[in-house]
């Protein structure tokens, strides 16, 4: 078993700054909904982006 403490650590911080900025800028409730969302998606996308950068 693996302990992946600080990784988890770092991704839970991420995910709560995320939140707060998607957030503190959203106009209406639904964009507030939607902004949760894509604080929980975006390091996917990160991640699958910089793939596709590098290529591989």
């Amino acid at each position: 078993m693996h302990n992946n403490g600080m990784l988890g650590g770092i991704y839970g911080m991420a995910f709560i700054g995320a939140v707060v900025y998607y957030v503190q800028h959203a106009a209406t409730l639904w964009a507030a909904v939607f902004g949760f969302f894509k604080a929980l998606f975006w390091p996917a996308v990160l991640m699958y982006k910089l793939l596709e950068f590098l290529k591989m």
